[in-house]
């Protein structure tokens, strides 16, 4: 196995390059086709979301590999490559599996412990899965990875400390939208983190500490607009009913999705029409489509705070851009009366989880690719054991014909025939037992293909019947 994976994500790239790299639908389906039938390349996945993109990949060479895998990325990301390869990074055998491990677990996310993140694991891997790119080696890596990133939620507190980004999205809209009305920060650009926000953009609303408890409401009192219907919104949309959004309004380019998805949060459906009338009745506007372009432009936004003003609202119109691409026009940030809080500005606000939380979820990664490379090494030895048993089985069938043809002449019952079999097959069983159980133990250890080779010397075992067990059964012999 030669797990390779590069990409790039928050922690590489600024959001500008981010969201210009950003593959999805048809694009990912191309990138993903294209690395997959890369000439060093066996199987791949591609994990693509609005804070990463990483191409995983079993590969029979690493720089063959990686050169492929960057030129692709270059292609179908349209950045061009002296501009993207600056960001990108490669982790290559152990480190890309205990990276992948980590991102499942939300260690690398921008809010440390989020949850959502598993699921866009889970959904890059069904993704290739049904573009059939996916093979044996990179399937258990994922079967690796959820299991991992369940385990660190169900044995850690890295879930319960590890907001979700919505949530610390709709804490950074409500201080803003509650501390401007004192004047601090009712103007400015928050994706940027200029000082032009204020105070209010910054503490613990960011943090998700200290107003957590039952009965915490951020947007009690406040309307909200949310824009597009896919999954982040639906997420959206429910972290607000949460929150205690006094209303929420859904629009969407197809209305009977926005009309489909404010069923389920008891919410008003509207057309992207109506999108300038919705933002002038809001407080928070949450945009997350999957628009190419912008959708809420610097016209449409002043037109809404004209709006605002004329029916007596106070404080200003508080808008989350959490698109990648961008959905909101950069300029609206500069309008009097706005705050603009871009995905740059939520990176600075990226951990809630304490130090304890994340030093257990990197035991549970240690503890899991050890049993995971515990099997990979058992898997190959495991034709060696197959072959053995295989022939001795042989063996006994051969002996226990001779024997039956001979004691059937002196009167022997077929009952007693019968226990003789099972008591000569017990008794082979139980002396292979040991050495092919050890030698598995063994096959980790310094060395420990020596000790499959020994069984073959010793057993006298046939090198093509060991061979034909290696080809014959490639998905059973692998590490569960």
């Amino acid at each position: 196995m030669s797990v390779l994976v590069v990409g790039l994500s928050h922690k590489s790239a600024p959001v500008a390059i981010l969201e210009r790299a950003a593959v999805n639908g048809d694009s990912l389906g191309k990138l993903l086709r294209d690395v997959a039938q890369a000439e060093p390349v066996a199987e791949a996945f591609v994990v693509s979301t609005c804070n990463r993109v990483e191409v995983y990949a079993d590969v029979d060479r690493f720089h063959a590999g990686v050169t492929a895998i960057c030129d692709l990325l270059v292609r179908h990301c349209e950045v061009p490559a002296d501009e993207l390869t600056a960001y990108l990074y490669v982790h290559y055998e152990d480190r890309a599996v205990s990276h992948l491990m980590a991102v499942a677990c939300g260690l690398d996310s921008v809010v440390v412990g989020e949850g959502q993140i598993l699921g866009q694991v889970r959904s890059a891997l069904k993704f290739a899965e049904d573009h059939a790119t996916m093979g044996r080696v990179l399937r258990e890596l994922g079967r690796l990875a959820m299991r991992t990133g369940k385990r660190a939620r169900a044995e850690t507190g890295i879930d319960r400390a590890g907001v979700s980004l919505l949530t610390v999205a709709i804490k950074l809209a409500a201080a803003n939208a509650s501390s401007a009305s004192t004047g601090s920060a009712s103007t400015g650009y928050a994706g940027t983190g200029s000082a032009s926000t204020g105070s209010a953009s910054t503490g613990s609303a960011g943090t998700g500490s200290g107003d957590t408890g039952a009965g915490f409401e951020p947007l009690a009192g406040r309307d909200v607009l949310i824009v597009g219907a896919g999954s982040m919104s639906a997420l959206a949309a429910a972290t607000a009913t949460r929150s205690g959004a006094a209303s929420i309004v859904v629009a969407n380019r197809t209305r009977r999705h926005a009309e489909r998805l404010a069923a389920d949060v008891s919410a008003t459906a509207a057309g992207l029409a109506d999108l300038p009338a919705a933002m002038g009745a809001a407080d928070v506007v949450v945009s997350c489509t999957g628009a190419a372009g912008q959708v809420i432009t610097r016209d449409m936004v002043s037109a809404a705070v004209t709006a605002r003003t004329l029916a007596g609202r106070t404080g200003p119109l508080v808008v989350l851009d959490l698109a990648m691409p961008r959905d909101v026009e950069p300029a609206v940030g500069g309008l009097p009366g706005v705050v603009l809080i871009g995905m740059d500005l939520l990176s600075d606000h990226g951990t809630a989880a304490t130090d304890d939380d994340v030093i257990a979820v990197r035991a549970i990664i240690e503890d899991e690719l050890a049993a995971y490379h515990s099997a990979i090494d058992a898997a190959r030895v495991a034709p060696t054991v197959v072959a053995l048993r295989a022939k001795a089985a042989k063996v006994v069938d051969g002996e226990l014909a001779r024997l039956t043809g001979r004691l059937s002449t002196d009167g022997v019952s077929g009952h007693a025939l019968d226990e003789i079999a099972q008591t000569v097959r017990r008794v082979v069983d139980k002396l292979l037992h040991a050495p092919t159980v050890r030698v598995k133990e063994l096959a980790g250890s310094p060395g420990g293909e020596e000790y499959a080779a020994a069984l073959r010397v010793l057993f006298d075992l046939d090198p093509r019947a060991v061979e034909a067990v290696t080809r014959a059964g490639p998905e059973q012999e692998g590490p569960r």
